[in-house]
């Protein structure tokens, strides 16, 4: 029966992206990744994470995969009572020539499977889920769906917001439901919207257009599920109208380019993300509304910080013990903890801030949008936390 340093469970962009780093640093992995559908979505990544990546290994030219995003425009869609000013920002206000890129999640997935070929490391990647994990002496025995076992050390989830590994394992987490979803796809304007990622926010959520490649915009709208859903029943020809009137009509008309998708919101707060030889990565550990460019960030950031925890206790090369695997999920989850309670807290708060129809709410909103728009040392400071860093 094979024994392995770690057990991976997740074929996501995390997931793999872990894989690869583990096999670069030689480590013997056996890896879950049932075959998934395509993912059409994108991610909007900030620079600090996209540096990660590069210094990494994991997509070391950016600028072939990924469109730069130099601006943020906020738009004030509301017929609020108190309305917030519009507000531009720029990333040369900080010194870079852009906050970040907006990648295809499937090219990212593609590079992010290539890293540490030729090198030492050891991954059987299983084409199978999960059926049964169970801790037996200081070996987690992993059954997969096809009823072969599998021995590691150490175990990581990324296998998302409905973890199997979180639930089997009993970490504490708070879990929020939204009325609201997201609906994704792909179209262009006539005119293009530049390097520039504009939020329109409405009373349910934001309309958010990234720019992409090639003149193509990628739509993040958040809205309640039934309005959503509703849309899905559109003609093309009747959904192009309905983006063009979102957007105001100031790009012009709107060609659809892919399908549509809509998928529930969810918060998932945790008290910690790792414990006892067992870790949890991406949306395992954190989950919440797509606002703010946060959701990949902060998971790319969990898998930064669980091979700093690695390389601290057992560098390239060594194998881990069941008492390293301990003392590795136990830093990790001391290097996540602030980060992880700073950045949930601001995507919640922005988010619930943007539902309010509580006036003193949207004063504070509006107030602050104000302060932000005229003060340059706060203007910094939410950059700095927009940044991740």
């Amino acid at each position: 029966m094979a024994e392995y340093d770690i057990a991976l469970v997740g074929g996501g962009l995390t997931g793999v992206a872990l894989a690869g780093l583990l096999k670069a640093r030689g480590k013997s992995v056996v890896h879950f990744a049932p075959a998934m559908e395509k993912d059409y979505r994108t991610s909007a990544l900030m620079m600090p994470t996209v540096e990660f990546l590069a210094q990494s290994g994991l997509c070391e030219d950016p600028d072939s995969l990924g469109y730069p995003l130099r601006q943020i425009r906020i738009i004030d869609a509301t017929q609020r009572l108190l309305r917030s000013p519009e507000a531009l920002f720029d990333s040369k206000e900080i010194g870079r020539e852009q906050f970040g890129y907006n990648f295809p999640n499937a090219d990212l997935l593609a590079h992010f499977q290539q890293v540490g070929e030729g090198k030492d490391g050891h991954i059987d990647q299983i084409d199978a889920r999960v059926g049964l994990i169970e801790r037996k002496d200081d070996l987690f025995v992993i059954t997969d769906s096809h009823q072969q076992e599998h021995h590691a050390r150490l175990l990581v989830g990324a296998d998302g917001k409905k973890s199997m590994v979180r639930q089997h394992f009993g970490f504490a987490y708070d879990e929020e439901p939204f009325e609201q979803s997201a609906l994704v796809c792909d179209f262009e304007f006539e005119r293009s919207i530049g390097d520039c990622s504009i939020e329109f926010h409405y009373e349910n959520g934001p309309f958010t257009l990234v720019p992409a490649h090639n003149n193509k915009i990628n739509l993040v709208w958040l809205d309640r599920h039934k309005v959503l859903n509703d849309t899905m029943g559109l003609s093309d020809d009747q959904f192009e109208q309905l983006l063009a009137e979102k957007a105001h009509h100031l790009f012009g008309h709107a060609k659809l380019l892919s399908k549509r998708f809509v998928f529930p919101l969810t918060n998932i707060h945790m008290r910690t993300a790792g414990k006892d030889g067992v870790v949890l990565v991406g949306e395992a550990a954190h989950a919440f509304p797509p606002i703010g460019a946060q959701g990949l960030n902060l998971g790319l950031r969990d898998v930064e910080s669980f091979i700093e925890a690695l390389d601290e206790v057992a560098p390239a090369g060594t194998p881990i013990s069941a008492a390293a695997a301990r003392k590795i999920s136990d830093r990790y989850a001391a290097k996540r903890t602030a980060d992880l309670i700073k950045t949930s807290g601001f995507v919640d708060g922005l988010f619930k801030s943007l539902l309010s129809d509580f006036l003193p709410a949207q004063a504070l909103r509006l107030s602050g949008l104000w302060a932000l728009k005229t003060m340059q040392p706060l203007r910094k400071l939410a950059f700095k936390i927009g940044m991740g860093r």
